[in-house]
């Protein structure tokens, strides 16, 4: 039996940044319906629902999508898909901001989250401050920090190494199940949001991505204190009335 609210300590927190902390579906919409009628990909809404979590990179080189081989092409794909994305508005998501001036709120606490995302730098730099989002102590990591992006570990594990945390002392926090296979396969415990995926998403994965460690609507759902040198969070796992 599943107790409704959890109690975890970790020593850090590596966040997601579209889907878990910012909300970018307008844009990231649109972005597709521009790409996919220009290289001819049908309808754009299931490619959204399939790369959401992977690197544009990888998803803009696949031969089943774009299939753009050129680096100087895809560079400048990246670049113009991203713009199209940020034209779209892109808003923290419910209880992001609160979550994070919790983190902050303990000199200590500053130092032990950061940001993993699938983005590039170019996009985290102009969306984390346009969302109001605080910049991590630490700094961030981004599509260009790494040779593989999710489903593979490296983002989470560079994620730990950049705030100098052994990884299996960290929380993920993810929105896409690509993400939370990501976190497993590194080692870390892993919370989903149901903020872009329904909660069945999780509770039925598969053998190789693996169920979530822990399961929330949203970012309201989590509540954190320093306490004994450790990150000690307070989870409500119930699934709210409105939650699919």
């Amino acid at each position: 039996m599943t107790l409704p609210e959890q109690i975890v300590t970790v020593d850090a927190i590596l966040f997601d940044l579209d889907g878990t902390l910012i909300d970018s579906t307008p844009g990231v919409i649109s972005a597709w319906k521009t790409f996919a009628e220009e290289y001819k990909l049908g309808s754009h809404l299931p490619i959204v629902q399939k790369t959401h979590g992977r690197r544009l990179a990888d998803t803009l080189r696949d031969e089943t999508i774009c299939n753009i081989q050129d680096t100087k092409l895809l560079d400048s794909e990246i670049l113009r898909f991203e713009d199209l994305v940020i034209q779209g508005s892109p808003v923290a998501l419910e209880g992001a901001i609160e979550f994070l001036a919790q983190l902050n709120s303990h000199h200590d606490m500053r130092t032990r989250w950061t940001i993993v995302t699938s983005a590039s730098r170019y996009y985290a730099t102009q969306c984390i401050p346009k969302c109001e989002i605080p910049v991590p102590a630490s700094g961030f990591v981004t599509a260009d920090d790494v040779s593989e992006g999710k489903p593979k570990p490296a983002p989470y594990l560079e994620g730990a190494k950049k705030l100098g945390i052994d990884v299996t002392k960290c929380l993920v926090i993810e929105d896409a199940p690509s993400g939370v296979q990501a976190g497993n396969s590194a080692g870390a415990k892993t919370l989903a949001v149901c903020t872009s995926h329904k909660r069945e998403d999780f509770e039925n994965c598969s053998e190789e991505i693996k169920r979530p460690t822990y399961i929330i609507d949203d970012l309201t759902r989590v509540r954190v204190n320093w306490e004994n040198s450790k990150i000690r969070l307070t989870i409500d796992t119930r699934r709210g009335p409105d939650s699919d």
